[in-house]
Parts: structure tokens; sequence; C-alpha cells
């Protein structure tokens, strides 16, 4: 037999362990390895039933990813095909889940006739994540087995289920004593089925996926979710899918769900979620520092700030179980922060995602102090208080007097020169940047600022840590704003300017959206508060100062105290959560034009789009030459998670790849001819980007 899978006959029963590490793949060579074992098994008179298991307890993770869109992907046996073959065995198989079963892997399970798990099993089908429907059979056997709606539930929700609601929607028949039981219990299972003549495959619990449900079920989903999803094509082809599991018999079902699939894999939003899913995986590589470096003990950490970010960061490592230390200068403030915390708890509550019990647990994790002595002991100290250097430097002069050797100093700055921060204290080695996205506790991303001075061990650790407290760390060099906030501002600057020459801030804002991001710029600033988007261009002032129309617009919004959602005014109008269009707004833009002598005209939208996309582009790849960023996919992690870029865009590197790299570069040297003395100022090509088309490559690399 194939290294890939030990086969072992116990008794009457076959046990075939899939054993490739790390998570049983199912890549080509696999699939083999287990048709070949099972076949094997299927013609020995001696094998009554037969168990599959993973060898070192996980079950299966899934498919290969890297290869789909590929020939492998389909390359004999094909995993449709093999799953079907499994299912035509005439002897009862029994799929033994430990830790993982997802995607194929779940379609793997639901091609055996029963199923058993460990406790702390996880299943679900999540190529919804990667632009796809599951290809294998899961559209089709899932709805027979646990109903139309529950099973479109799932698939498109892409969620990883426990065990308990696994058995009690019909995906496991039992859940074993426990992971080290699995095994056992698993052939304790197979024997009860020999022993009472099962069949090899019980009747279906739901031959009629759609029984119960009204006839128009399929049609009012789509109409009620198709906003939601915007333009992306997976949740739609797996309601085809699922369409085709209630009309159809199984096996041209099956057929309909593989043509399906093959179109969702053919697509460019599968090739640019799989390219986020490849990125968020070398995200985690830091070049030049060993997987095996020594890190640092971090068992109790210290927030200093309880405002909403400070709060919020201090949530994350209570909710991974590390003692927070949370200081502030006065006591209302902190009990204040303290109050907030716990009322974000308190909902989590009443929606069902936590326990009161958990709750204690968490509020038991954080320690309020007002005295910095109290942080002489935290192995990791991030400071959020207010973004203004001279303050941030006092706090880490006085950490530098009270915490102990070997604490990392981290500060969580959104803009500001970590290095002008590391030099305050004698320790620089020690420091370095979190920047956590707001709300904090909740947004996914971190950069991690490496500053010239921080130790290898110190960025490592951080960036494990970061991974223990649910985030993805995206390493960054120092500059202002650092990756995000830097390409961030081009961004702002060129959506305000189009307001100037005519567009209006909805207009703006729907190109945007219309592309699937999450907001347009205005709404975006609105909510972030036109004030704290001042004081951060503010803070760069001296690189822009040479453009008088630099964001004028918002400079007078924040002078007339009209900061976004939170005063009811800004760029919109609010009354409540409705929006509504700001006629004085666009009056204002009409006056600043006159006053500085910007032409206005009917803005069109692709103008629109391209001049807000290309000044992001050419920024990010600037930001890639500079060394800033490591990686043309850490810049669309970051703008994917923490801008609202749509994941099945790729990013904004990946989106220009797929337009061409020499397409982004004709239209920023067109808006530099067209735009004038703007044009000239601002629509300057990278280097790099006028380097990569002139080689003729295709990817955002450096060269």
């Amino acid at each position: 037999m194939s290294d890939l899978i030990h086969y072992r006959l116990e008794d009457g029963l076959a046990l075939i362990g899939l054993a490739r590490p790390p998570v049983n793949a199912l890549s080509q060579p696999l699939r083999a390895a287990i048709i070949d074992a099972c076949e094997r098994a299927a013609a020995d008179t001696r094998v009554q039933a037969i168990i599959l298991h993973g060898e070192h307890g996980l079950f299966s993770a899934g498919a290969d990813i890297s290869e789909f869109g590929s020939d492998a992907s389909f390359a004999e046996p094909d995993l449709p095909s093999m799953l079907v073959r499994l299912t035509e065995i005439h002897k009862p198989l029994v799929a033994a889940i430990g830790k993982l079963a997802l995607g194929g892997g779940l379609e793997l399970a639901l091609a055996c006739g029963y199923r058993v798990g460990e406790p702390s099993a996880r299943v679900g089908l999540s190529e919804i994540n990667l632009g796809l429907l599951p290809g294998a059979g899961g559209t089709q056997r899932l709805p027979r087995l646990i109903g139309a709606e529950s099973a479109l539930n799932l698939i498109l929700s892409g969620a990883q289920i426990n065990a308990e609601r696994a058995r009690m929607l019909g995906i496991l028949d039992r859940i074993a004593t426990s992971a080290d039981q699995l095994l056992d219990e698993a052939r304790a299972y197979a024997y009860e089925l020999i022993s009472c003549s099962a069949p090899a495959r019980p009747a279906e619990a739901w031959p009629e996926p759609a029984e119960g449900l009204p006839d128009d079920f399929l049609t009012r989903y789509r109409a009620e979710h198709e906003p939601r999803w915007k333009s992306r094509l997976a949740p739609r082809l797996v309601l085809s899918a699922l369409e085709a599991a209630c009309l159809l018999p199984l096996e041209e079902g099956l057929a309909r769900e593989l043509a399906l699939f093959k179109q969702a894999e053919a697509s460019r939003q599968s090739k640019a979620l799989r390219h986020v899913f490849f990125a968020e995986r070398e995200a985690a590589r830091i070049p030049g520092i060993e997987a095996d470096i020594p890190l640092r003990k971090v068992d109790k950490v210290a927030v200093i700030g309880a405002g909403t970010m400070g709060g919020g960061i201090a949530m994350n490592f209570a909710n991974a179980g590390i003692p927070v230390a949370l200081l502030e200068l006065k006591g209302e403030a902190l009990d204040r922060g303290l109050m907030q915390i716990r009322k974000h708890y308190e909902i989590s509550v009443k929606r069902g995602k936590m326990t009161t019990e958990q709750l204690e647990q968490r509020m038991d994790l954080l320690f309020g102090t007002l005295d910095y002595a109290d942080l002489s002991d935290a192995d990791l100290v991030i400071e959020a208080v207010f973004e203004k250097l001279e303050i941030k430097q006092q706090v880490f002069r006085t950490l530098d007097e009270v915490c102990k050797p070997g604490a990392i100093l981290a500060t969580n700055t959104s803009s500001l020169d970590v290095d002008v921060i590391a030099a305050t204290v004698s320790r620089p080695q020690d420091v370095i940047g979190l920047h956590f996205f707001s709300p904090a506790n909740v947004m996914r991303l971190l950069e991690v600022v490496r500053g010239k001075a921080t130790a290898p061990d110190v960025l490592a650790t951080t960036m494990k840590i970061a991974k223990r407290i649910g985030k993805l760390p995206v390493i960054s060099g120092v500059c202002f704003g650092f990756i995000g906030n830097r390409m961030l501002e081009p961004y702002v600057r060129e959506a305000h300017r189009l307001v100037l020459e005519g567009a209006a801030p909805a207009q703006v804002d729907g190109v945007l959206t219309d592309l699937d991001l999450n907001m347009g710029v205005f709404s975006m600033l609105d909510l972030a508060g036109i004030d704290v988007n001042f004081l951060i261009r503010d803070a760069n002032r001296a690189t822009t100062a040479h453009d008088e129309s630099y964001c004028r617009l918002g400079e007078e919004l924040y002078a007339m105290g009209r900061y976004g959602q939170k005063t009811g005014r800004g760029f919109y109008l609010y009354e409540g959560r409705n929006r509504k269009d700001d006629h004085e707004v666009v009056a204002m833009a009409e006056r600043l034009s006159v006053e500085l002598q910007v032409p206005r005209r009917p803005m069109d939208d692709q103008e629109i789009l391209d001049r807000c996309l290309f000044v992001l582009i050419n920024e990010g790849i600037q930001l890639l030459d500079e060394g800033i960023a490591l990686r043309a996919g850490d810049i669309d992690l970051v703008w994917i998670n923490g801008y609202g870029f749509p994941a099945h865009l790729g990013g904004p590197m990946h989106y220009a790849e797929q337009l061409g790299l020499d397409k982004v570069l004709a239209g920023i040297q067109r808006y530099r001819h067209a735009l004038g003395e703007y044009g000239e100022m601002w629509f300057q090509p990278t280097p790099l980007l006028e380097r990569l088309v002139a080689a003729g490559r295709t990817r955002i690399e450096r060269i």
C-alpha cells in the first residue's frame, strides 16, 4: 500500500488510515491511495465493514487547494468519481471523524454510509470562502441527509459546526466519548452494523430535500439574499446546485453540481479568493527569521488606555484566556472603560454567543489600575493613548522605567513613526508597532510594524501572539501610515478632488460600492470621524502643503464641527441610522472649486473608478518597492481586512494584475496629462510599475 494510507485488517474490519500530513488534503495521490484501499477491502471476503479515519487524529481538511485551476484538480481518480465509487461498495463504510472534516473531507465522510465524530470535531463545507461550491457531492448528498434549508444555510455560510450541532442536524450518527476513544467506538459501531446486517448505506433521511418547504422557497431565498451577495458568483451557483438537489435524481444532480463547480473554479472571483487564501499563509513567513526561533513568554498583558480602542484590545486577550491589566490615569475613565467592556460581553450573551459564566470568566481576567507600577510584571504592554507623538513618547519613557527587562513594548499608533517612539527608551529592540483596527475586538487585521531596531524574537513573538488572539497579522515597515493608511491618503485625496471637479459625494461612493467595496470614501470618513482623518492628515501636512486643494472640503467640515455620524452631519446628513445627501456639501464644493480655480464638469463613473483605484494601486506598488510591504499579497490582505476591499476581487494588487499592469500604467499616464498641474503633481507612476510593464511582467513583485 501507499505511504499515504495505513491499511489494517482487524477481526472483519478494514481500518484505512489517511496519512498525508498535516491535514490529509485530498490530492490526487491520496485520492488514488484511498480508492485502492477501499477496493481492496471491498474485494476481501474477510472484510465485513470498513472504517476510514485520520491516522494521526485529524480526518481531512478537504481538497488540495493548490490543485484548483490546474489539470491536477480532476486528474484520475477525481474526487467526485471516487466518492461515487465509495457509495457503490456493498459493505458498510464508517467515517471516524477526528478534529476536522471540512470541504472535500466532509464530502468524503458523506460518501460513507455512517459517521462518528470525536467530541471536539468540527465539520463544514467551506468552499464558498474560495469562491467555489462543493463539487464532490456536497450539494446533493447533504440535502438528502439534513434537508434543503439546513444544507443551504450551512453551505452558504461556509461555517464550521461542532460535533453536537452536527449530530443534531443528522450529519453525525454518534459522538465518541473522547478523541482517544474515537477509533475504538467506531469499531464498536461497525460491529453493531454487522451484527444487525445493516445496509451499506441507510435509507436517505430526506429523499425529498425540499419536503415541508414552500414551493417558492428557493425563489424567495434568492430575492432576500441577493442584495447582500452583490456581484458574488458562488452563492448563486450554490443555490442552483441546491435547486438541482430538490428537483433531480441524485445522478443528474451530481452532474449538474460538477458543471457548476467547474464554472466557479474557472471564474476570476475564485482565482482571487484562492490568491487571498495563499496570501494569508504567506503573510506568516518572516524573511530572515527561522520558524524555530525561541519566542518570548507572553503570559500577562497590559493595555494603557481604557477608551474604545484600548478596551477592544484588552478584550482580545481576555477572550484568549490571557490576563490583562488595563491602565487609566483617572478612576472615572477606568470605570467607564471596564463597564463598556462588560456591556459588549452582555450583548454577546444576549445573542447566544457566550454564557453568563464565560462573561464573568473574561471579566475576571481584566484588572483595572491607575498605577504604572502594576505593569511591572507584564510580558507585553500595548499603548493605546491619544494619537499624538509627544503623549506616546511620555508613556514610553514611563514604561522604560517600570517594565521588567525583556517585556515587549508596543504602540498602537495608526500613523506615527515607531522608530521615533522607540528612540525615547533605553531598549528600542523591545519596541514594536501593533496597529489594531477599530473596533479592535472585532476587526481581524493587525498591522505589525517592525522598527529598525526591533529584535527578531520580538517580531516573531508578536506574530505568534496575534494568531493566538485570532488576528491576521501583516508585517509593515515604518513610514507614515504604514501600509493601510499610507494607501488611504491618496485614495481619500482623489475622492475629495473628484467632488471639487463636479462629482457628488454620493456618486463617488456609489461607484465604489458598485465594485462591492463595503463603503465609499465619504461614508467611511463619516463613520470613522472627519476629525480623526483631519488629525492624521494634519500630522503629515509637510508632504501636502504645496497643494492648496488637498482635502479642503474635509477641512472645512472639520472646522464647522461636522465630524460625521457622531455629530449627525458630515459629508452626509444622518437621522439615526438613515443617511441622506446634503446639498450644503455640494454647494460648499462648488464654492471651493471657484476659489481654488478647479474647473467643474459632469463626471463619468468610469473616471471616478479609475482615478480612485489607480492612485491606490500606484501607492501600494510604491510601498512594495520601498520594502515597507514585504509582498503584494500582504497589501491585499490589509485592504481586504482593514478597509473593506472585496475579497472576491483579491485586493487592490491582485485587481491590478487582473486588469493588466500595462492598462494601469497607461491610465495613470493618461490622467497625468489630462489633469494639468494637478495631474503632474499626483499622477506620477511609481518606478516599479514602469519597470514591471517594461519587462512584460504580469505580477506585482520587486524587480
